[in-house]
């Protein structure tokens, strides 16, 4: 957990001017209503995208985020099919079923929910998926044409983060960008893809020696390390733009005290249900920041919309649209 805020930092904090709030609910709702239309284009052509999405045994965050994917299908015309093997299914059985998915012409998108359950070997089963149909960009083949700058369908989280800077008018090119956070769902990808808007990309992650001073260079940072609140005020230069991919669950009075102590709207909601959620950066950094996305209300919400954009793109690329 981080220490408490030096003096010199509460008082910059108290200083700076108000940042703007990079609002994750408008964008999504932006980009769900140009899928909509892109959805009712290819209905006149006879053309309805189609994604599959497999859940195994019963995970219940799992069961709220695919039942929130296969809603989100519903409301914008995509036809979808939720597939729920039991838990004990067998890594051999889960690829009989990847491979009848990636065979049927009205499937364009192939979702396999994670985590799956220990004995499922998870990276087998993710590289089976054609694809062509891999709509969370997770197939090392579209993990090398994403690197080698080709068309590729990118991962979610990393597309929504650039569609927040692009759709803020925020400038990405020339400017130097600092990816806290290496891992192949959301670090390398977002740092690929702002390398490609002409960002200066330098990669951070917990082998990093004298990580706050990069921070400190970054005019964009973008937090995905999966640490509560690890990047604090002393580790952001005034004015930059601060992209906060973390979820972090806070289930006791100590961890909530460490980060929201005296937020009265927060307490409220941890009182009521019992925990409350922090980002990977601090909500003090938040207040140097020019802009920044809070959490929950930011990136998150990108997520759902950028599959959704991903499933259409998969059934134009398929069918040379």
């Amino acid at each position: 957990m981080p220490p408490p805020l030096p003096r010199a930092i509460r008082w910059i904090v108290g200083a700076h001017e108000m940042p703007t709030i990079l609002d994750g609910a408008t964008i999504a709702a932006a980009i769900k209503q140009e899928v909509a239309e892109e959805v009712r284009a290819l209905a006149a052509r006879g053309v309805r995208p189609g994604l599959a999405a497999v859940l195994v045994g019963n995970v219940a965050a799992s069961e709220i985020y695919v039942r929130n994917k296969v809603l989100a299908c519903e409301e914008l015309g995509i036809y979808s099919e939720l597939i729920t093997p039991p838990a004990e299914i067998t890594t051999a059985a889960m690829l009989d079923l990847v491979s009848a998915l990636n065979s049927r012409d009205d499937i364009d998108g192939i979702l396999i929910q994670l985590p799956l359950p220990a004995h499922v070997d998870a990276k087998a089963l993710l590289d089976a998926v054609a694809p062509e149909k891999d709509v969370d960009g997770f197939h090392p083949i579209n993990a090398g044409r994403l690197q080698a700058g080709r068309q590729a369908l990118a991962p979610c989280t990393p597309a929504g983060v650039i569609e927040i800077l692009k759709r803020n008018n925020l400038p990405i090119a020339g400017k130097h960008a600092v990816v806290v956070g290496r891992s192949d769902i959301v670090g390398k990808p977002v740092a690929m893809l702002l390398l490609h808007e002409n960002a200066t990309v330098t990669i951070c992650h917990s082998k990093t020696r004298n990580l706050a001073e990069i921070t400190r260079q970054a005019d964009i940072l973008v937090a995905a390390i999966g640490r509560p609140g690890f990047i604090t005020p002393d580790m952001v230069t005034p004015g930059a733009t601060l992209i906060d991919v973390g979820i972090n669950r806070l289930n006791t009075r100590e961890e909530f005290d460490l980060f929201f102590k005296g937020n009265a709207k927060r307490e409220a909601t941890f009182l009521k249900r019992g925990s409350t959620i922090v980002g990977d950066i601090h909500p003090k950094a938040f207040e140097l920041a020019g802009a920044y996305t809070p959490v929950p209300g930011g990136v998150g919400l990108l997520t759902i919309a950028m599959l959704m954009a991903n499933t259409v793109r998969a059934a134009k690329m398929r069918r040379g649209i």
